[in-house]
């Protein structure tokens, strides 16, 4: 084969890493924004070559695949409680700092809203204090690890030391030294602790995981803040008291509970909102036949139903709409299309309801302060 006939490999712009480790979580605070590709007209795409269309339709790809953080009012929100939660702990080592659950449904996106507002500090501190702690090594202000079924004391503070890249070996008490030295050495201010639920399988548990993130409070000098699904409901900050009990929890004195609402259309603010994110989304969209109003007119009230305003299942809906909008050579999302999209379990058992009520006149979702246009040819 001649020069002229090899192909440059073509890598894309697929980032693979996990942010639970120091390497993979590096990568996603300190990641370039992506530039959103070209708006190619149809008779643009046909003039591009075999290798040319296969290159731009991969970077539409990756694109929408990866639309977002969206600043939703629910992610601002969010945002300035926690940001008032822990950039206020500014209390010496000697006392506990408060934390803070987020505690919310699944699917609504708070996992990636907490980790956005962890990239958020964590730029903020290195830009105020330097990427070098006064020890010599790098400064990480800000850490990130997610829990799994059955996790004990020991494996929280190995999670820790894991995302460190230290050595696991040892009893909880050995990691906890270890973990605590990184911290100190590091200067760790804020610890993000993802799917905290799986530390109790049931209410039963409650006292038992309360007891295990008092203790993470009590030997780590940093900010706590705990993301995870019905930790409330459990009773985690009543420590499995009763309610004439609950003065006597340590945990819910020292932990402000947050949390992440879905969009909801019942008032007129709502639909406001569920029509701004349709907005949003849809400038974002890089389909040839894309159009205004191709969300938040034509497809608001079936999205609403397909979604249930979550925004994880929104945003798979459409991204999977798009790839398949991009494939059949259709280049604009319509009902007709997006029936053929399969969504998650949860957004596709609770749709049906949604759907009758919306197509009854029982519920919509457009404000009465934009009422629907009509789209010219």
């Amino acid at each position: 084969m001649s020069a002229a006939d090899r192909i440059e490999p073509f890598e894309g712009d697929d980032r693979q890493y996990s942010p639970t480790r120091l390497p993979g979580w590096l990568q996603e605070v300190n990641r370039p924004d992506r530039v959103q590709p070209e708006q190619l007209t149809r008779g643009q795409l046909t003039d591009l070559s075999p290798r040319q269309l296969l290159i731009y339709n991969d970077g539409r790809a990756v694109w929408h695949a990866n639309i977002g953080p969206i600043h939703t009012p629910q992610l601002v929100a969010l945002h300035e409680d926690l940001e008032e939660i822990v950039e206020s702990n500014r209390h010496d080592g000697d006392k506990t700092k408060p934390a803070a659950l987020v505690d919310a449904y699944p699917g609504l996106g708070k996992s990636t809203a907490v980790r956005a507002y962890g990239r958020s500090l964590y730029r903020k501190q290195i830009a105020l204090r330097g990427e070098t702690a006064p020890s010599g090594d790098r400064r990480v202000p800000v850490i990130y690890i997610a829990l799994s079924g059955n996790t004990q004391i020991r494996g929280l503070n190995a999670s820790i030391c894991r995302f460190y890249g230290l050595p696991v070996t040892g009893d909880a008490d050995t990691l906890a030294e270890r973990a605590v030295d990184a911290v100190l050495s590091m200067k760790t201010t804020a610890i993000i602790v993802d799917d905290v639920h799986f530390l109790a399988g049931s209410k039963s548990n409650s006292a038992r995981m309360a007891n295990q993130l008092k203790y993470l409070s009590n030997v780590f000098p940093v900010t706590l803040v705990y993301v995870g699904v019905g930790v409330q409901q459990r009773g985690i900050l009543r420590e499995g008291l009763s309610q004439q009990e609950s003065l006597l929890a340590q945990f819910g004195r020292r932990t402000t509970p947050l949390t992440l609402r879905s969009f909801e259309v019942e008032t007129e603010e709502g639909r406001l909102e569920w029509r701004t994110l349709l907005k949003t989304i849809e400038r974002q969209l890089v389909l040839a036949e894309r159009f205004p109003g191709m969300l938040a007119e034509d497809l608001s009230d079936y999205l609403y139903a397909r979604s249930t305003g979550h925004f994880a299942s929104l945003m798979s809906l459409i991204n999977r709409g798009c790839l398949r909008a991009i494939r059949r050579g259709h280049e604009r999302l319509d009902e007709d299309l997006m029936n053929q999209v399969k969504n998650d379990a949860a957004a596709e058992e609770a749709r049906l309801e949604l759907e009758a009520a919306l197509k009854a006149g029982l519920l919509t979702t457009r404000p009465t302060s934009h009422p629907p246009q009509r789209r010219t040819a």
